[in-house]
């Protein structure tokens, strides 16, 4: 068989390549040959075009040698072959130098811009906040702190989680935007190692967040991050306040002794859960609650009134003219709505909702109520509820029991998931704790499908509750809200075809579905981790609020409730609400806002109005409903 022949520029290129693998000695060597190439003939073309140039041969290659030599840093020394010799080998020793110090400086310069890319330097910071893990939950908290800070000359956050700075710089600049004076600086690495830990100098921060996130294995990380800190922190004198949050009840004991006396632990599902089932059972109470949370709009601040000392508690409700007073901080232990004769002890503080904490000035408002516009007839009764549950997740099992702890007699639970073996199981379990006064029933079907809703009568029921699906074990996750938004969809399709409204309240776990939702203006959607991320927000500024937030979101004690407006003022009357104050007083709760019908459809409050001023007038009508905390 006949060879077949190579030409002559492979063989050339496959030499050179051959050359080039024997090491730094040949590269070196090609490189020299190479600039020897380049620069021995345009110094030649440069002596032999200069008209000063010596005449003789052996002259003009001595000048070729000098302007070699020059541009070659070779010295260019004539004489000896001796003299040349040592004059280059001294040239050459020199090049070494100073290209060996240049590769030195060059890579500790690019090693130490290396270690800043990925965020291994110490922060220098005192009393920032620090923030460990990255979750859903990660902008809301940021975007939170920097809010909070924004009338602070000097505030700083540091994000710890094991991603690339520039990946996590790059998002929070996308989702938080504009930071304001807040410096907003992130670390790399796992939030697990106590000396990762302390790249974010955790002893001298003021409040240290570590995030929920939603894998199976979430809760263990958390507990995991908190020894961690734990570990880091040893041997500091002063530890500070420290606010996490796990998904699974049954590590937050475990969470609470690795955060310490001071840590503050939430139960994001929990949370989620009583906010669902309080928004379900009064429509427009998810609203009401984010402006409550966010530090947009209206907060709870603690303050001190030495003035009401002695006084009964009924007299503050009226004592402070742009802010709402709704209970007591005795010591550690939060007193929300106290009977109206109970008296005000020197040392307690006052709860209020206010713009801020310097705008809750005193001053008597008894002047403003107005007795003649007050109702006086009994508060609407309650009476048994119907809710529509579609889908089913984890939280279902917590929902149904905030249902079952309120429940009037006759009340009904009607659950629409696929008849899964788990699912079949927790919807048992659960009728089993649901009691007497709450029917709990299941119904095999596919929620994202048309025949399955049509054949249920979705307008008989006082409250439809949409839920997303837990992703299967061992899959990798998709969309968590792909299936809700299909379900949206046939609802709104209902709706449309009958023209009458549901009440529907919707669980999504990503917040950027929210402009997806088709759901009506103003309509209750829950987005599990903003709330959460909104909480944690709330009581890294105050640790005391967690226990206020902990009595205001239970099923049994003392929360906000949306009532209608007839039960305080009578309709049509235009009256101030210091008159609402009053009334709500005489019923044992504290009014705190009012939702006007005539601007449910109008953004961004969608008629809620938290804390309006007690001069404020306006005319309250039949679908009016006023925001108060007490007990149902």
């Amino acid at each position: 068989m006949a060879q077949r022949r190579t030409r002559f520029g492979d063989r050339v290129r496959y030499w050179f390549d051959s050359t080039l693998a024997r090491g730094a000695s040949a590269l070196v060597g090609w490189m020299a040959l190479s600039c020897l190439a380049v620069v021995v003939p345009a110094s030649a073309v440069v002596v032999w075009t200069d008209p000063a140039a010596p005449a003789p041969l052996a002259d003009r290659l001595v000048e070729v040698w000098h302007l070699t030599g020059e541009t070659l840093r070779l010295g260019g020394a004539t004489g000896t072959p001796l003299r040349v010799t040592m004059s280059v080998l001294l040239a050459l020793v020199a090049l070494l130098y100073v290209s060996t110090l240049v590769g030195l400086i060059t890579t500790v310069l690019t090693e130490r811009l290396t270690d800043l890319r990925r965020g291994r330097s110490t922060v220098l910071e005192q009393g920032h906040a620090v923030v460990l893990g990255w979750s859903e939950q990660i902008f809301t908290v940021v975007s939170e702190l920097v809010a909070a800070n924004a009338n602070q000359r000097r505030a700083a956050v540091a994000v710890l989680a094991d991603r690339d700075k520039t990946t996590m710089e790059d998002a929070l600049s996308t989702k938080v935007g504009p930071v304001g004076r807040t410096r907003l600086i992130c670390r790399s690495g796992p939030t697990t190692d106590p000396a990762v830990l302390t790249l974010t100098s955790p002893a001298t921060a003021g409040v240290v967040l570590v995030l929920p996130h939603d894998e199976p294995d979430a809760d263990a990380e958390v507990v995991k991050t908190l020894l961690a800190l734990r570990a880091a922190l040893a041997g500091e004198g002063t530890r500070p306040p420290v606010v996490a949050a796990v998904r699974d009840d049954r590590y937050r004991l475990a969470a609470r002794l690795a955060a310490g006396p001071g840590g503050v632990v939430l139960e994001s599902d929990t949370v989620t859960a009583r906010l669902i089932v309080q928004a379900a059972r009064r429509p427009g109470l998810s609203l009401v609650h984010q402006e409550l949370l966010d530090f947009a709009g209206d907060e709870f601040y603690l303050i001190e009134e030495p003035d009401l000392a002695g006084r009964p508690f009924g007299d503050a409700l009226l004592s402070y003219p742009t802010s709402c007073v709704v209970g007591i901080m005795r010591g550690e232990t939060p007193l929300l709505n106290p009977p109206p004769q109970k008296p005000i002890a020197a040392d307690d503080r006052l709860i209020v909702i206010s713009r801020d904490d310097d705008t809750a000035w005193p001053g008597d408002c008894a002047d403003l109520v107005e007795k003649a516009a007050m109702a006086s007839g009994p508060p609407t009764p309650a009476r048994p509820e119907r809710v529509l549950l579609l889908g089913w997740n984890r939280r279902a099992p917590l929902m149904v029991d905030q249902l079952r702890r309120r429940a009037r007699p006759g009340s009904a639970v009607d659950v629409v998931a696929d008849g899964g073996e788990a699912t079949v199981r927790q919807v048992t379990e659960a009728d089993a704790h649901s009691g007497t006064d709450l029917t709990l029933t299941l119904h095999h079907g596919d929620v994202t499908r048309p025949e399955t809703l049509e054949h249920l009568d979705v307008h008989s029921y006082d409250s439809v509750i949409v839920l997303g699906q837990d992703p299967a074990p061992g899959q990798p996750p998709d969309d968590p809200d792909n299936r809700t938004l299909v379900t949206l969809l046939l609802l709104r399709q209902l709706e449309e075809s009958t023209g009458r409204e549901l009440p529907v309240v919707t669980e999504l776990i990503d917040d950027r579905n929210r402009a997806l939702a088709p759901v009506g203006p103003g309509a209750d959607v829950i987005i599990s981790g903003k709330l959460i991320g909104l909480l944690m927000a709330q009581i890294s500024q105050n640790r005391h609020l967690a226990a206020v937030f902990e009595e205001l979101f239970s099923a049994d004690g003392t929360g906000v409730r949306l009532r209608p407006a007839t039960d305080y003022v009578l309709p049509g009357h235009e009256t101030t609400f210091a008159t609402v104050v009053a009334a709500a007083r005489q019923r044992g709760e504290c009014a705190i806002g009012y939702r006007s019908h005539d601007d449910a459809s109008t953004s961004p409050g969608y008629g809620v109005r938290i804390n309006p001023p007690k001069a404020e007038r306006r005319r309250w009508t039949v679908e009016d409903e006023v925001v108060v905390v007490g007990k149902d």
